[in-house]
């Protein structure tokens, strides 16, 4: 090879060693898209996407502080900087935020309202100060779903942190409904098909009117221990009235996850967490 094909080879390589460094702390993110039938996961990945999407996570009252309102504004931007304007809409709505603690205690979904040029924003109320991450959910017209996560702090008395400690029994009681989710045993790298069954709690009964939210039968987040890795799963039969709800999914590498499932039942969302161990 010739000294100057050499030059231009080597210069190639580290600009596309610059682009996987991560700026201004976000954790970012344009997902992969795995399509099992009817079912769409997002998966949080980081990488040197040079066309990724950015999102500027600011408190317009300048600082969050627990048990006051605030607003939080999310700024949408191409990598260059400039407002991403036109989004599709996904499950009902343009932006999905997710905003967990940092024991992962804590978890709400949200839907921020769209101002125009890139701007999304909602009132918000911590429960306590301290940390926690949220992330941004959406898809720009003629792209990917693209979700960008980024921590964030809350002024105010901390809490002392729960501890993260895996269930041994799947089945919960959540709003008189006896929720149980399987299987048992996961592993990493392996598609699974995790299922939700729904019963009454007192009569044992199964439970075969949920209703739709969010266009579909239901929604389930899915983060790491440390909230490094984010999966969003939509459901295989998004049809389903029950008594199951199955959705298709791959975790990333072992370790401790916790799994929410979010579904509507007589015109209530009923949330059921679950931690797991992947093996």
């Amino acid at each position: 090879m010739k000294k100057a094909e050499r030059m231009v080879a080597a210069l190639f390589i580290l600009s596309l060693l610059a682009g996987c460094d991560k700026s201004d702390g976000q954790e970012a993110v344009s997902p992969t898209e795995a399509h099992h039938d009817s079912h769409i996961e997002h998966k949080s990945e980081e990488h040197g996407d040079a066309k990724r999407m950015q999102a500027v996570f600011s408190f317009t009252t300048g600082a969050a502080k627990a048990k006051e309102d605030a607003e939080l504004a999310v700024h949408i931007t191409d990598s260059e900087g400039n407002p991403v304007n036109d989004f599709e809409l996904n499950h009902e709505k343009l932006l999905h935020l997710i905003v967990v603690s940092e024991d992962l205690s804590y978890f709400s979904h949200l839907h921020p309202s769209y101002q125009g040029n890139g701007i999304f924003r909602l009132p918000l109320r911590f429960p306590a100060g301290g940390k926690y991450k949220v992330f941004a959910d959406f898809k720009p017209v003629g792209g990917n779903n693209t979700t960008v996560g980024e921590w964030l702090e809350v002024e105010g008395t901390t809490l002392k942190a729960e501890a993260i400690q895996v269930d041994l029994g799947r089945v919960k009681e959540v709003e008189d409904k006896e929720i149980a989710l399987s299987p048992v045993k996961l592993k990493a790298n392996e598609e699974t098909a995790l299922t939700f069954s729904f019963r009454d709690a007192r009569t044992k009964e199964q439970i075969t009117d949920l209703e739709p939210y969010l266009g579909a039968t239901g929604h389930v987040v899915i983060l790491s221990r440390d909230a490094g890795h984010y999966l969003h799963v939509h459901p295989l039969d998004e049809a389903s009235t029950g008594p199951e709800a199955r959705f298709v999914t791959s975790f990333p590498q072992p370790g401790i996850y916790k799994i929410w499932g979010q579904f509507q039942h007589r015109g209530k969302v009923i949330t059921v967490p679950f931690v797991v161990q992947v093996e």
